[in-house]
């Protein structure tokens, strides 16, 4: 209520030519009368007059299509012109067909007529390209999330829309398998020997954490792209280092802090802090991507700028022994000398990064390196 309280103000202290309320509602379908109910809709209207504010535009979630009918009797009861009841029904194959149904109904016109804008008229041919490559793509790859929230719809949401922005870019249709990390420590062949990639995304705690190794070690012996997000990173580290560079029971201090070789720990200037909200690298950082990487092909430029969320970083310590063994450092963080991506030059494309690149993805402009991830799993199928 403070949050309705604070919008009926702000359109009294502008006034409404500034101020557009769109209120999105739902009609309920009951099927066994077979009809779309506007009741609810008409109350939840009539509950925002009731504190000063009256919509201007009506968006309708529905799941049949509305009669011109029920658009006039929404429009009577609700205060609104016939035209600014909109229609938004459930879409076929995915959220982002939206903009194209809504642009359908004329709701931008309503926007800019309202508020008096001088707009073109919206150009919607990337929309149409985006959706036309969802509904039609010309390939198709499979690419096996291996994770320890996979029974978990949304834990990893940014990622598998940032995967499907990439499917999207290359004109492909991904598949995305979700594989509990628990399940591949004894056999990751089992659960990993069809996939055309293979995505490790970020986490904290050592559960599960000996299946992701194994699946890093698998994408690495079967020169099967690889994309490690954060934690991902981490792994494909200590694998390399394990399994390439011959430390034995190497690992992080986050799993086991007692290793022998620690090749991903926390800063020192970190390690007194105890609060983990204190220790944590957070927000956007610079990078410098050394020309000859999988990453500086991906961006196309040396600087760039990602967004980060984690206590424990690769231990530089280790950082002249891992080069030696073949391991490239892909990109450092130029004010702390901090390993930010690694990679490795041997493979068909082995990208491991600190950050978390998916958190600057989007539908009509997938991150470079996802989409070069799919563009990679695309070469490796074929």
């Amino acid at each position: 209520l403070p949050f309705l309280e604070a919008m009926r103000q702000f359109a009294l202290e502008v006034g409404r030519g500034d101020v557009l309320f769109l209120h999105c509602t739902l009609l309920p379908y009951l099927k066994a009368a077979g009809e779309l109910k506007t009741k609810p809709s008409q109350q939840s209207v009539a509950k925002l007059r009731e504190i000063g504010i009256q919509c201007d535009i009506l968006v309708c979630r529905t799941e049949e299509p509305m009669t011109n009918e029920m658009r006039q009797k929404l429009s009577l009861f609700c205060n609104v012109p016939v035209k600014a009841v909109i229609e938004e029904m459930d879409v076929e194959t995915s959220i982002y067909e939206l903009p194209l149904a809504l642009k359908a109904e004329n709701i931008d016109d309503l926007v800019v007529d309202h508020l008096g804008l001088d707009a073109p008229d919206s150009d919607m041919k990337v929309w149409h390209d985006v959706v036309r490559r969802l509904k039609a793509p010309s390939h198709k790859v499979e690419i096996g999330v291996v994770g320890k929230y996979i029974e978990l719809q949304d834990a990893y949401k940014s990622v598998y829309e940032s995967i499907i922005h990439a499917g999207i870019a290359n004109d492909t249709n991904v598949r995305i398998v979700r594989i509990d990390a628990e399940d591949i420590e004894n056999d990751p062949a089992k659960h990993l020997a069809t996939l055309d990639g293979i995505l490790i995304p970020g986490g904290f705690g050592d559960r599960g954490t000996e299946g992701k190794i194994a699946a890093a070690k698998f994408a690495r012996e079967h020169d099967i792209p690889y994309f490690g997000l954060c934690l991902g990173m981490q792994i494909a580290v200590i694998d390399f280092a394990r399994n390439v560079a011959g430390l034995e029971d190497a690992n992080s201090t986050e799993f086991d802090p007692k290793t022998p070789h620690p090749v991903i720990d926390i800063m020192e200037d970190q390690k007194d802090l105890t609060t983990k909200g204190g220790n944590m690298r957070l927000g956007a950082c610079p990078c410098e991507l050394a020309e000859d990487s999988f990453s500086f092909h991906a961006y196309g430029r040396k600087d760039i700028q990602e967004r980060h969320r984690h206590r424990y970083e690769f231990n530089n310590t280790y950082r002249e022994q891992l080069v030696k063994a073949g391991l490239r450092i892909g990109g450092i963080n130029p004010e702390r000398d901090l390993v930010e991506i690694v990679e490795i030059p041997e493979h068909a494309w082995f990208v491991a990064v600190q950050f978390h690149p998916e958190f600057q993805s989007k539908p009509n402009a997938a991150h470079p390196l996802f989409a070069n991830f799919i563009a990679a799993a695309l070469k490796y199928k074929k």
